[in-house]
């Protein structure tokens, strides 16, 4: 290297790399490298690898095309007309005497040309609920219901955390929440300004989290029946919202109709004979005790997705994504979708949007959606007819450690790397969350500090934030959603959060809501936050443009038509100033956050 090539070439500025970020199939991308005339390079070449086509190595030249005062510009373009994929790309520069210099390998996302996203999700509000624990009208009787289970008779009760006789944790502990008790409380929601409801699984299944369905075709027997959610959808339309379920597709549970590894069911599982329906829809290594499980857990033997039939009864006509449409839901979040071959996801995105035109495809990836290998298969999540979003947890994972005492600087940087990698509709249908049912509550977390992973389990059903712990992490969950509201994609607030509902891990972030509490400051704050999200157009969709991003002070504008709103959080101790896009300087106390919007040449502070 005969110069740093920040110096001459940056990906993510329009005056080296045209379009900004992903490109759609058939465009042409056009790169210009600038390095200073005095360093006497003569000749630029770009090479590309196309990963999705046989990993085929190109080399385009970039023509010499002026003097920019001392600097040299070398242009050229990539055409990527009949390619759909990713390209590895970097620039060499050349001159005399051996001279060199070469940029780092970066990537380039060719998404499908065309590709339009209903823009419904990622521009509203989400409320994820986990069913079981949200809101119980009444204490139900488990008698005769699969699986074994119980109810707590005390709806404010622990979560049974402890396994066992024999060592398993079987999550056969309920509380009883109901469809009925969403309906009832989607005024309250429609109160914080959400505008889809994500529910965690509620078909019928053994263990409370029922991420090991046993039918697909029916309400789980402890939340209602499918003319309860009929007429939740019904409810939740009627107000302006929409509903999300979560598919659970790679696995069913060991008890269920399908493997009915207990013999609940009348009918013959594939479990019990290789006669059954459901043989093939299981890989087993030695029948009946040995198969493919996801992670190795026993309980939810994986599905085979070679299977026709099983694939037909996922995406046909009167397949599950479809029948579940038709009876009011509006989209579909797909649980461990890297598990899922992309010709599955596929054929469930087509069945979706062949059943409502709107309908929306999230998927649960952990990573950033665009690298992901599974299976040593580079996945096409965010290609275009796939997933139209996903959980954005690379957000989460960056945010939170801004919050707990990072650089704003580098959540910038995570965020753009994202940003570039993701065609734009995708970037702005992500599912943007501080915590979900997966994570620690981000409450605990930001109050306490840490996961609690140094001490056991049994101190951490115990634990409890100190009144300090609380205000501290409160007032940096509230800079988090400031964020996450302000930011492109779906803000996605996990129920009980608007409340500080406190938790570890699950199930310890799977307690019950705590009704009676929902009236306070921090509520009021979500619910400001939410309508500060719908009142705006930029914040809906508008472009994002880094501010300040420095130690503890992290800002950026979103920009639509007339409309510029700035977001800013000071998350230090000491008062920080900015200097704002239409002139004048923002003086931020320590540990507070802003949202001023200019709108028609008027200015005025929304949150």
């Amino acid at each position: 290297m005969t110069e740093e090539s920040s110096q001459w070439f940056d990906p993510g500025q329009l005056q080296f790399k045209r379009p900004y970020g992903a490109a759609e199939s058939g465009q042409r991308v056009r790169f210009t490298v600038k390095p200073l005339r005095a360093l006497g390079f003569s000749r630029a070449v770009l090479t590309a690898r196309w990963e999705f086509d046989g990993n085929r190595i190109t080399e385009t030249v970039l023509g010499w095309s002026g003097l920019e005062g001392l600097l040299d510009c070398f242009s050229g373009e990539l055409d990527t007309t009949g390619y759909t994929g990713l390209v590895w790309y970097a620039i060499r520069l050349e001159g005399f005497g051996g001279r060199y210099a070469v940029t780092p390998t970066y990537q380039l996302t060719v998404s499908e040309a065309g590709e339009e996203v209903p823009g419904w999700f990622g521009e509203g509000v989400t409320y994820q609920i986990f069913p079981d624990r949200f809101r119980r009208l009444r204490v139900p009787d488990p008698a005769g219901m699969v699986g074994g289970r119980w109810v707590h008779q005390d709806w404010a009760e622990e979560p049974v955390w402890q396994p066992d006789e024999h060592g398993e944790i079987r999550n056969r502990d309920f509380f009883g929440g109901s469809l009925a008790g969403i309906a009832e409380k989607l005024p309250y929601l429609k109160g914080l300004g959400v505008g889809t409801v994500y529910l965690c699984p509620i078909f019928e299944a053994a263990e409370n989290h029922r991420y090991g369905a046993a039918d697909y075709e029916k309400i789980d027997p402890m939340l209602g029946s499918r003319e309860d959610f009929e007429a939740l959808c019904r409810r939740a339309h009627e107000l302006g919202m929409r509903v999300m379920l979560d598919g659970v597709f790679n696995h069913t549970g060991y008890v269920s109709k399908y493997f009915n590894g207990d013999g609940f069911y009348p009918d013959l599982g594939a479990h019990q004979s290789v006669e059954s329906p459901y043989f093939g829809w299981f890989d087993f290594q030695q029948w009946p005790d040995r198969y493919t499980s996801w992670w190795g857990i026993y309980s939810m033997p994986t599905t085979n997705k070679m299977s026709h039939e099983w694939l037909e009864y996922i995406t046909g006509e009167n397949g599950i994504i479809r029948s579940w449409l038709r009876a009011g839901a509006d989209g579909w979040r797909l649980d461990v979708v890297d598990e899922l071959p992309d010709f599955v996801v596929e054929a469930i995105h087509k069945a979706a949007r062949a059943e409502k035109p709107d309908a929306v495809i999230i998927g649960e990836v952990w990573e950033d959606a665009s690298q992901k290998i599974a299976y040593d298969v580079r996945r096409r999540h965010v290609l275009g007819g796939h997933c139209d979003g996903v959980m954005n947890y690379p957000l989460k994972n960056a945010l939170l450690g801004f919050l707990l005492g990072g650089d704003a600087h580098h959540f910038k940087n995570d965020m753009e790397i994202l940003r570039q990698n993701y065609p734009r509709w995708a970037f702005y249908s992500n599912m943007n969350s501080l915590d979900t049912h997966d994570t620690v509550r981000a409450v605990t977390l930001l109050g306490h500090g840490g996961d609690g992973k140094d001490h056991d389990r049994a101190w951490r059903s115990a634990y409890r934030l100190s009144d300090e712990e609380r205000r501290r992490g409160e007032a940096l969950l509230k800079l988090g959603a400031l964020v996450l509201y302000a930011f492109p994609g779906s803000p996605t607030l996990y129920y009980g959060d608007e409340v500080a509902l406190e938790g570890f891990e699950d199930p310890f972030n799977r307690r019950t809501f705590p009704w009676g509490e929902e009236t306070g400051a921090l509520t009021d704050f979500f619910a400001r936050l939410g309508a500060a999200r719908n009142g705006s157009a930029a914040l809906r969709k508008g472009d994002l443009d880094w501010l300040k991003c420095q130690g503890r002070f992290l800002s950026f504008r979103r920009t639509w038509e007339e409309e510029t709103v700035v977001a800013a959080v000071n998350a230090g101790d000491k008062r920080q100033g900015l200097r704002l896009p239409w002139g004048g300087v923002l003086e931020l106390e320590a540990m507070s956050g802003t949202l001023l919007s200019k709108k028609n040449g008027k200015i005025i502070t929304i949150l």
